[in-house]
């Protein structure tokens, strides 16, 4: 998982299972942030779409902008307009294009998980000072 600023610089970053949730790591994801302050608001796809997590976030001040599932029973939390921004979400997929620069990353063949953890933050490291 990867959380990146609005320039596409990578903030968060950590390795789960991958027969975990995203929706239960988002809270992890947040809390292990590289910045002193959260963000104000945080972009996710259909995944993260839980109204639990709209109020968890909501406690730390962070607006959670994704679009509702289709099967989804209960009314609309989100107008059109937090939408807008949903349309720059490619920054996060650019972010993840540059990771997959370092080629490691791309399939996992380290054994120990700790061991690809810490080639995903040196792909993130790697991804930062590119731009200086």
């Amino acid at each position: 998982m990867l959380m990146v600023d609005g320039e596409g610089t990578p903030l968060s970053a950590f390795t789960t299972a991958a027969s975990t949730s995203e929706v239960h790591a988002i809270e992890t994801l947040v809390d292990n942030r590289v910045a002193a302050t959260y963000p104000q608001h945080l972009m996710y796809d259909k995944a993260a779409d839980a109204d639990w997590l709209r109020e968890a976030l909501a406690v730390r001040g962070i607006a959670l902008i994704c679009p509702h599932r289709a099967n989804r029973t209960k009314p609309p939390l989100q107008d059109g307009r937090a939408m807008r921004r949903y349309q720059r979400r490619y920054k996060v997929e650019r972010t993840i294009s540059w990771l997959h620069n370092c080629r490691r990353l791309i399939t996992r063949w380290e054994y120990y998980p700790e061991l690809f953890e810490s080639l995903v933050h040196l792909g993130c490291l790697y991804t930062i000072l590119k731009g200086f």
